[in-house]
């Protein structure tokens, strides 16, 4: 079982409250995503849950016992570090084994171990090699292999993929996310991209200076944003947040369309404005419109569309996909 709860978590360093009074639940088999700009508190959380840094007050339960106070190895959770942690002097093999020895496992069950979680992670031909021998995909496979012989009760990821190239991080997270479907553990993922998390949660923690925005599928924080911060930090261009003449005519201080949501033409349409940027990706082009009156906002649109530098655009926004908020940014 991995089910872990927060109740009134706080951390403080010296008069420095980095994490106010905290509650989260999190359920056995879910991958959960913490996500955040930097500074938030994701990473120290992570930390908290599994027991790297003391509370400052609150519980943590996992599995319905109280673990505030347990040490890390007594926790049966498993770390996987941004840094990969691997002893460069051991050869593969030696490294996924190595919290096995420390346990008193015997060489047998030690090697049938490392033999089930390499041929999970595709590492079989890789065993007899030194890390630096590896690509950086490859060493992070093994710090995951290090951590499912351990057979933990979740998994916890502290930006696993920050160091790899774009081509890697793709690769790499479909084969955490696979990983997850085959093992059905509780995964705790930190990460800054909210590309990684869309795409690998079951459940997204979005965190804003140590305060949670909101907790909810990755849909659900796209559809139904919380407030202008999470309105503002999920979705691949961000959301176009306007305030002013606009936000007043529908009865609100901020009003928020996604550029997927905004119709461009060269005719007709509520908003006029010019083209300053556009970025031709072939499947989409994103255009970011100088629109009169307002910032500017980014359009995304399906295709390569012939729009360039000082075009004349019109815009219309889809009006059943407007969020409004309120002037404290809570949604309305």
């Amino acid at each position: 079982m991995g089910n872990i709860t927060l109740k009134q978590v706080t951390k403080s360093f010296g008069t420095t409250e980095v994490i106010p009074p905290l509650n989260l639940e999190i359920v056995d088999g879910e991958f959960v995503v913490f996500v955040g700009p930097s500074g938030c508190g994701k990473s120290t959380l992570l930390r908290l849950i599994a027991g790297l840094e003391d509370v400052s007050s609150g519980l943590i339960e996992i599995d319905g016992n109280d673990a505030t106070s347990l040490p890390p190895a007594k926790r049966k959770l498993a770390m996987v570090f941004q840094s990969y942690a691997l002893y460069p002097h051991m050869s593969v093999r030696k490294n996924i084994a190595f919290p096995l020895k420390m346990a008193g496992l015997d060489a047998e069950e030690r090697e049938r171990k490392v033999e089930g979680a390499a041929k999970v992670l595709n590492l079989t031909n890789y065993l007899d090699r030194r890390p630096g021998q590896l690509s950086g995909g490859q060493r992070q496979r093994v710090a995951i292999g290090r951590a499912i012989v351990r057979e933990p009760e979740a998994f916890l990821f502290d930006e696993p993929l920050s160091n790899l190239d774009a081509a890697l991080r793709v690769n790499m997270r479909l084969e955490i996310t696979e990983l997850h479907q085959s093992l059905k553990t509780t995964m705790i993922y930190v990460t800054h991209d909210q590309v990684e998390a869309m795409t690998m949660a079951d459940k997204i923690v979005v965190l804003h200076d140590g305060h949670i925005e909101q907790v909810g599928s990755p849909m659900e924080l796209y559809r139904s944003p919380a407030n202008v911060f999470v309105a503002g930090f999920i979705g691949s261009p961000k959301m176009n947040l306007i305030s002013g003449p606009e936000a007043d005519k529908m009865g609100a201080h901020t009003i928020g369309v996604r550029p997927e949501h905004i119709l461009i033409s060269k005719q007709e349409g509520g908003w006029k404005g010019k083209v300053g940027v556009s970025e031709h990706l072939g499947s989409d082009t994103f255009l970011r419109v100088h629109v009169d009156g307002m910032e500017m906002l980014t359009v995304r649109t399906e295709g390569d569309v012939d729009l360039h530098h000082g075009d004349e655009v019109y815009l219309t926004p889809d009006v059943n996909r407007i969020h409004k908020f309120d002037a404290a940014g809570l949604a309305q």
